[in-house]
């Protein structure tokens, strides 16, 4: 089965893959951020003392890939990465020894921010390794990869808490140095940039004077903030029902496996479609799926809203990143795909914050007819956009030679 899966990805570039490769091997030490809460309460860290931390490390996903977006255009691709991963590792470890909840939440800061880097350099040298018609299939090999490495952080981060938190700290370091390495002796090297004068501003103008992107950076929030409520909203509502907390890890399994299993299929099954198309599809199934978590009272229940939102998850793979990079003038990759991740951090931080404040004092109703409504009404919104974003596509682009890194040119 496996090697069917993976004929979905056949023919593009070693770079995609490298990037495929260290992505799996950075996200299986993804196990930190999952059992911080308890990792903190280990520490004798009192209850109102967590959100000081836990909001350091949201803040963090704001200023990270920013600065990763601008230092992928201004200095090179390959090195941000390198710097990120790094960063990240030395994050850890001053996150393990930090003494107390100040210096916690200001390591907590330095990690997200340097994870959060890598994002835009790696996704901006993917797509200069790709032609246009392969460049969907490439963003959905890279996400595939995040959801493998979650699955395996997921199963063995428990395991490992169980036999000692500095355990995950070691593993955590160590994936991100692994990938460092990877990164800096199998990517390739890039390019210098141009001065900021003739490539129209070394700054995020260019992004944000695109009309365009102004008006997809929001709709695209919508999407990220109501799948994100599935961090927040979904225990909520499965502790309210008075489900076991096993119940919410059954979930994030089974949603880890189907994106695993069917993201492949789902990238060879739509191929032929128009990738904006698959996206409007794929977007409402989210906003439908998570939306009935309102309605769910069992195991069984929640399993299933589950199974909705993790197809539409599966479908849209990196169609979202894959349209940022269509648009994008070819000096300014980093900065887009930059401004991306800003929202998705923006987003992701107004679900955990303002979602959980409406579930809680507003009504659990109010957050899954907005799931409802908003979602599939963005989504709509995106798809009518399609002959703007179809003729900004249809320029034509600079010739890139398979596996280079042209930073700009």
């Amino acid at each position: 089965m496996i090697p069917g899966m993976l004929s979905t990805f056949s023919g593009l570039p070693r770079t995609a893959w490298i990037v495929f490769a260290g992505t799996i091997v950075n996200r299986l030490g993804f196990m930190v951020t999952p059992f911080l809460v308890y990792y903190l309460g280990s520490r004798g860290i009192s209850t109102s003392q967590v959100p000081y931390v836990l909001g350091a490390l949201g803040a963090g996903n704001l200023v990270g890939p920013m600065l990763g977006g601008f230092l992928a255009d201004r200095w090179g691709r390959r090195p941000t990465m390198v710097t990120g991963l790094v960063g990240v590792a030395v994050s850890h470890g001053l996150l393990f020894s930090a003494p107390n909840v100040v210096f916690l939440a200001l390591a907590a800061v330095l990690l997200s921010s340097m994870g959060s880097m890598v994002s835009p350099a790696s996704s901006a040298m993917v797509a200069e390794s790709v032609g246009e018609e392969r460049r969907r299939a490439a963003f959905s090999l890279v996400h595939w990869a995040v959801n493998i490495g979650t699955a395996g952080a997921g199963m063995l981060g428990g395991f490992l808490a169980t036999q000692g938190y500095w355990l995950l700290f070691l593993v955590d370091a160590s994936g991100s140095l692994a990938y460092a390495v990877i990164a800096a002796t199998l990517l390739p090297a890039g390019s210098r940039t141009r001065p900021a004068a003739a490539t129209g501003g070394a700054g995020y103008g260019v992004v944000f004077r695109d009309p365009l992107m102004r008006m997809l950076l929001p709709l695209f929030g919508v999407t990220i903030a109501i799948y994100s409520l599935t961090e927040a909203g979904l225990p909520l509502a499965i502790r309210d029902d008075g489900l076991p907390p096993t119940t919410l890890g059954l979930m994030a399994t089974l949603n880890a496996v189907l994106v695993v299993v069917l993201q492949p299929l789902a990238t060879s099954l739509f191929s032929r479609i128009p990738q904006l198309v698959v996206y409007v599809t794929a977007s409402s199934l989210i906003a439908v799926g998570v939306a009935l978590t309102g309605v769910a009272n069992s195991t069984w229940a929640y399993a299933a809203t589950v199974v909705v939102w993790s197809m539409g998850e599966a479908s849209i793979g990196g169609i979202h990143a894959s349209i940022v990079q269509s648009i994008a003038p070819a000096h300014a990759r980093g900065r887009y795909q930059g401004a991306f991740q800003w929202s998705w951090g923006i987003a992701r931080f107004l679900a955990l914050t303002v979602g959980t404040a409406v579930y809680a004092h507003a009504a659990p109703a109010v957050l899954w007819w907005f799931s409802a409504i908003a979602g599939v009404g963005a989504a709509l919104a995106v798809g009518s956009l399609a002959p703007v974003i179809n003729r900004r596509t249809a320029a034509p682009e600079p010739v890139v030679r398979p596996d280079a890194d042209p930073v700009a040119s």
